[in-house]
């Protein structure tokens, strides 16, 4: 079981009873007045004060006035502080809903709204300018104001605007250190103070759940840097065909034309940038492409980290196959560990269904957005993860003073003035640029002046040969009806309803999962996919050729894929492909994930149903605990058959015979296995690649402990380290990482096994001598992380989850950091597990993603549905719903979920009525 290290901010059961609320806070609330009592000296803790912490508290009983209600509004918070709200009509649902998630998650919103419109510079200062560029030159908020204006249905429209007037109720006369800590925290600093909310605010948010399941953009960027030292055969190898004979698609086939009524499997599209590129443009292209990359890097993460192994698990069975006799639907999204969550779970309830009142429905929401985003209501449940369909590319342009190439002529281009205010610094104003196919995303590089020079147009015009310039194409840019998509799977009662509604589910395209209560099941590929006229989008093309671009329509709705009620009585997405290229006509991306995770959890329930066994509620539970490493039943028997002379490194070695290939938190064999497969990496494929894409290593968290090993080796790890990092690029071992090693893996002598000496006594001619060096060097790497006796390791030590607020807690005085911050957890699981706490083996072995919800819905018995949350219902630190959630995510454990009236009823602590 994983093992909290730490002072947990859960409170024990005991002091989740009603009973014990106040205690628990008040021990919470000292905490912070001796932490922060620490620098009075320097006049901060005399700002603070327990009235401080204490007044941004929501109210949760009693009664409080709201304007623009019709009737009475209740809010039933349960032992965990997740709210049930009652309401009579739409409109005061969504009031209710806008005014608690303020009580529980303002800053948290606020933050986020000025991310959104690239306004972050306003809360924090010069920092964040070159981020607020950059994210005002894609124009989120100028879309997000577009669809408002132009696209968006009218009852959206309301619905946003009762969702605004509730938000703006809550902050009524409040000033920021009514709101929360880091407000008071931030009027140190500079003097802002919280402006209204605005139905825009919320519809931008699509838009940042847009941008981090964008699909293959940073794929398309590596590749095309990879081009300077690799050969085509070689880029093949390091991104391999999708592995369809062993990793099922989610489907065996989808939508049918109703044009034609079949398929037209004609030619796919697979031209590359080459024939359409100017000669001379690559040196330009792949500098512009390296700061790019860069830039990209500096934009904060607001949904996750974005690469192979990212991504989102969900499955439904049908009642054939389950022990309640109905369907049961799990679903657990993939994010970057954030504090607060990016969840919050609420129910919205009519108390009687009308036209007026049409919401019944619990699940997911995201604070700053009105209704549910993953749930369940009273007939259906859905689900949601990445269907990673590409959506974006990048085109190299051919700039030219005020215009660009577009086939003989030059273009101008459309330009916007914007200006970003800074917290106590003078106002930048920048120029975006856009042309025919999209915004100039390299003009916020640093490298811009270079790319001209380096990178001229043969035999231009002297007032031709400005150079080049990367203009980024993008669906999200466009102005969608998502946000309508929102509303209408919320009022969905049947899969014709629900595919309806999932029409308008045009950005982020996601892999819908559906069940409802008359037993069917079925799945829904949505969104605005793009058709190339040339090219697959795998790299960069060219803006001046006509040739190359996207068709006026993107994939018609109708034939994307789908299923519905599948003879096998499952389905399971887990951004795998989608259905197998070779019958399926569009193009929706060469860059799935590889099915690692999605064949594990076919896997489970084919082997739980062989042979008429049901699927439990249980079962659905530890199927998404599932630790078992793909990678590791791959190559240790072959790193087991190595013959290893050093006593120390055999030590180790015999730590996996007999292991079973799951990574519990307490293994000693998951940490060695996985410090052998990232020093794998490093050795076959980490000094092959460009300077580009080379990245500082991590061989050590920390010095040589001492005593901790043998001098010499000590002394040669850390000779090693420091000629191999800094040096030498680090896959991020995700599962496509997986699919290359297992393509050459019976191939003793294959050319991605060898590597030269530097610093060893010889180099590596072989896969097994590169699989003797990975043990020792993982050996040595553990020793200095762990300690000399092996028998005290395991992998929980290594993969530990810290959690830490999103602002304040990483940019922050320590002090606050460690005020608001938590943790840290030691882990079980691992990349490309069902149980997905994902780690990025270019900077070491801490946790950088993770199941950041769990559910599983009983369909049709709502009231046995389980679920949790990585955090807590709370953003404010040191209140009792701020982690109090998470001591249990970490042991896979589920709470009950409680939707009808009176299991809401039941497990209700708090009411407030909100009155007129």
């Amino acid at each position: 079981m994983p093992a909290n290290t730490t002072d947990s901010s859960g409170p024990s059961d005991d002091a989740k009873k009603p009973g014990r609320k106040k205690k628990g806070r008040r021990v919470r609330l000292l905490l912070l007045v001796l932490v922060l009592a620490l620098v009075a000296g320097v006049g901060f803790g005399a700002y603070w004060s327990v009235s401080t912490v204490r007044a941004s508290y929501p109210q949760t009983t009693g009664t409080i006035t709201l304007d623009g209600l019709t009737g009475d509004v209740e809010v039933k918070r349960d032992s965990y502080g997740i709210p049930q709200i009652y309401a009579d009509s739409d409109a005061d649902l969504f009031r209710a809903q806008g005014f608690v998630q303020a009580q529980d998650r303002f800053w948290e919103m606020d933050v986020r709204r000025h991310m959104t419109a690239g306004r972050l510079s306003e809360m924090f200062g010069s920092g964040q300018v070159e981020t607020d560029s950059f994210l005002r030159t894609l124009g989120w908020r100028k879309v997000a104001q577009q669809e408002y204006d132009e696209v968006l249905a009218e009852d959206t429209k309301k619905n946003l605007q009762s969702y605004a007037e509730g938000v703006n109720a809550y902050l009524k006369g409040k000033e920021g250190r009514d709101i929360s800590v880091e407000y008071a925290a931030l009027g140190l600093t500079n003097d802002y103070k919280p402006t209204e909310w605005t139905p825009v605010d919320s519809v931008a948010w699509l838009k940042a759940m847009a941008w981090d399941l964008r699909g293959n953009m940073q794929d398309e960027i590596d590749r095309s840097l990879l081009t300077s030292r690799l050969d085509k055969d070689q880029i093949e190898d390091l991104y391999p065909d999708y592995p369809y004979d062993t990793h099922k698609p989610i489907v065996d086939r989808g939508a049918v034309s109703p044009a034609t009524g079949k398929y037209d499997l004609d030619a796919t599209p697979s031209d590359e940038i080459g024939s359409g590129t100017a000669q001379g443009a690559t040196e330009g292209l792949n500098t512009q492409l390296s700061a790019l990359s860069d830039t990209l890097d500096e934009i904060p993460a607001l949904l996750g980290p974005n690469g192979n192994g990212i991504g989102s698990n969900s499955w439904v069975v049908s009642g054939d196959h389950t022990t309640t006799g109905k369907a049961l639907l799990a679903n657990d999204p993939h994010l970057a560990p954030m504090l607060p969550s990016l969840w919050y779970q609420m129910g919205l309830h009519c108390r009687e269904l009308s036209k007026s009142c049409q919401y019944d429905t619990a699940g997911y929401t995201f604070s700053g957005m009105p209704g549910v985003i993953i749930g369940h209501n009273q007939d259906i449940a859905w689900g949601l993860t990445n269907l990673g369909a590409d959506v974006t590319d990048l085109f190299l342009e051919k700039v030219s003073g005020d215009g660009y190439l577009y086939g003989d002529k030059v273009k101008p281009f459309t330009t916007r003035e914007e200006t970003i205010k800074v917290a106590g610094g003078r106002d930048r104003k920048i120029t975006v640029r856009e042309t025919n196919n999209g915004p100039l995303v390299s003009d916020r590089s640093k490298e811009l002046d270079k790319v001209g020079q380096k990178a001229p147009v043969p035999n231009a015009a002297p007032d031709r040969a400005d150079g080049y310039a990367v203009a980024l194409k993008w669906t999200a840019l466009k102005a969608g009806k998502s946000m309508d998509a929102v509303f209408a799977i919320n009022r969905a009662k049947d899969f014709t309803t629900f595919r309806a509604a999932a029409k308008n589910f045009e950005v982020p395209s996601q892999n819908l999962i559906y069940a409802d209560t008359e037993g069917n099941i079925g799945y829904q590929a949505p969104g605005t996919i793009p058709v190339r006229l040339k090219g697959d989008g795998t790299l960069p093309s060219p803006g001046w050729d006509p040739a190359y671009g996207w068709a006026k329509e993107p994939i018609p709705f109708d034939e994307l894929p789908f299923e519905y009620n599948p003879e096998r009585g499952y389905i399971v997405t887990a951004n795998q492909a989608v259905i197998d290229e070779s019958k399926y006509p569009h193009l929706l991306t060469k860059d799935w994930g590889y099915g690692t995770r999605s064949q594990r959890i076919n896997d489970l329930i084919a082997q739980k149903i062989k042979g008429g066994e049901k699927v439990s509620t249980d079962d659905m539970q530890k199927m998404q605990m599932d630790n078992t490493s793909e990678i590791a039943a791959l190559l240790v028997p072959e790193l087991l058959k190595i013959n290893v002379s050093d006593p120390s490194v055999r030590e180790a070695q015999k730590l996996l015979e007999g292991w079973d290939y799951t990574q519990e938190p307490d293994s000693a064999a998951a940490a060695y296995f996985n410090g052998v497969w990232r020093n794998i990496l490093k050795l076959a494929f980490g000094n092959k690649l460009p300077k580009e894409l080379r990245v500082e290593g991590d061989c050590l968290n920390v010095p040589p402990a001492k005593n901790s090993g043998p001098a010499d080796q000590q002394k040669k790890l850390v000779r090693e380290c420091g000629q191999r990092d800094g040096d030498t690029a680090q896959p991020d071992g995700g599962d496509r990482w997986f699919q290359v090693v297992r393509d050459i893996v019976e191939d003793q002598d294959n050319e991605w096994w060898k590597a030269p000496a530097r610093g060893r006594e010889a180099a590596l001619e072989s896969r097994d001598d590169l699989f003797a060096q990975a043990m020792e060097d993982a050996r040595w790497e553990l020793t200095a992380k762990l300690g000399k006796n092996v028998s005290t390791w395991s992998w929980g030590r290594l993969h530990r989850l810290m959690l830490k607020n999103q602002t304040l807690g990483t940019e922050g005085p320590d002090l606050l950091q460690r005020a608001l911050n938590r943790g840290p957890w030691n882990l079980g699981g691992g990349e490309a597990a069902v149980n997905a706490t994902g780690w990025n083996a270019a900077s070491g072995y801490e946790v950088v993603w993770v199941p950041s919800m769990r559910m599983v819905v009983n369909v049709g018995d709502w009231d046995k549905s389980r679920w949790i949350n990585l955090t807590g219902a709370s953003g404010h630190a040191f209140n009792a719903h701020y982690t109090d959630q998470t001591d249990k995510w970490a042991d896979g454990e589920l709470l009950d979920w409680s939707f009808g009236t009176d299991a809401v009823g039941e497990s209700t602590v708090d009411t407030l009525t909100l009155k007129p």
